[in-house]
């Protein structure tokens, strides 16, 4: 389905190893050449995503873990162009979706698709380590009564998908035509998405276009990157502006022409702009600023105002697939994030007042 490759800040990287549902998943790993010496199960926590120290320790313990084809330890220093292979025993997890009673905040609904505006937390579909809870599992129960609409069947449902810790709008297809119809669209970008998101620093210039293939990062599973290599990984286009610039972060709109896995957030951070609290890409780190204990504090309350990465899929606009009208939704800021934005403004009208005395 040409629609659902086409997401951006899709939750839940695809592990590159887990092709299909057993009583068994191998996940290999190859140390980069410039890999400096670290801990077996440390080197596996910053490389597999969905697993825990616990899970790795499990593994070691059973002998599961081989390096360089010989069985090794958590203690084992891992090395340059080591290929390191963890062979879990987990069962098959029930990816069957069922109705779940989860508070949905419905935009705009008709007789053949659906706009929810998802909170911030939020997992959209199920999938290893999130079998149950989903936007899907609530959409499921809020049209539990339609016989038009099996939430199992992949031809229905979701049209595009954006992160869990990311809020804003999505449309979901409530027939296949709809989805088909949706789904060409965003794969042919003639959708009309923006975000809102907040950065570190003072964004050089008032607009821009970020142009840069999106791949994987080779030294951590669980971010993605901008290639250096043009041949590498997927096309992918951003264009921004500046809306607001407080001290030393800025309030920015960003307007996809392609949809990658975390485009915003790889595109930004490859300009030197880290989304504010995103703790994937370092932005829970206080990026820019002073060094008085006042200032720190007030970045940790604004980190606790906002407790994920500062960003909102704000408007939405496609073509009605049956009528054929053009259709456009905006959506309101989170309390999370205007919360979080009004004290910026508060401390960065306090500090021009401070500085023109």
């Amino acid at each position: 389905m040409a629609g659902i490759e086409d997401i951006e800040d899709f939750d839940g990287l695809d592990d590159g190893f887990e092709v299909e549902e057993t009583l068994f998943k191998e996940a290999r790993v190859v140390a980069d050449k410039g890999q400096a010496p670290i801990r077996l199960d440390k080197f596996l926590i910053d490389h597999l995503a969905n697993t825990s120290r616990s899970k790795i320790q499990q593994a070691a313990d059973a002998g599961a873990i081989t390096v360089n084809g010989r069985v090794a330890k958590s203690n084992y220093k891992v090395k340059p162009g080591d290929e390191v292979v963890v062979t879990y025993n987990t069962p098959a997890y029930d990816n069957t979706i069922v109705p779940e009673e989860i508070p949905l905040d419905v935009v705009y609904e008709d007789d053949v698709l659906m706009v929810v505006n998802k909170p911030a937390g939020l997992v959209v579909h199920p999938g290893c380590g999130n079998t149950h809870g989903t936007l899907i599992n609530a959409v499921a129960w809020h049209l539990k009564d339609n016989p038009e609409f099996d939430p199992n069947d992949p031809q229905v449902g979701l049209v595009h998908r954006i992160d869990k810790n990311t809020s804003g709008l999505l449309v979901v297809a409530k027939s296949a035509h709809a989805k088909a119809h949706l789904g060409m669209q965003f794969f042919n970008k003639t959708t009309k998405r923006t975000y809102n998101a907040v950065v570190w620093g003072a964004v050089k210039d008032n607009s821009g276009t970020i142009v840069g293939n999106i791949t994987r990062n080779p030294k951590n599973r669980l971010q993605m990157c901008v290639s250096s290599d043009a041949s590498v990984g997927k096309y992918a286009v951003t264009h921004y502006r500046v809306l607001e610039r407080l001290s030393y972060v800025s309030l920015v709109e960003c307007n996809l022409e392609t949809g990658r896995t975390h485009q915003i957030r790889v595109h930004m951070k490859h300009i030197g702009h880290v989304l504010f609290n995103d703790d994937v890409y370092g932005g829970d780190e206080i990026l820019r600023g002073t060094n008085f204990s006042k200032y720190s504090q007030f970045v940790r309350n604004c980190f606790k105002l906002c407790p994920r990465q500062a960003l909102h899929a704000k408007t939405l606009g496609f073509v009605h697939p049956v009528t054929g009208k053009e259709m456009f939704f905006d959506s309101e800021l989170p309390q999370d994030f205007v919360s979080m934005l009004d004290a910026w403004r508060r401390y960065s009208g306090a500090s021009a007042a401070f500085a023109e005395e």
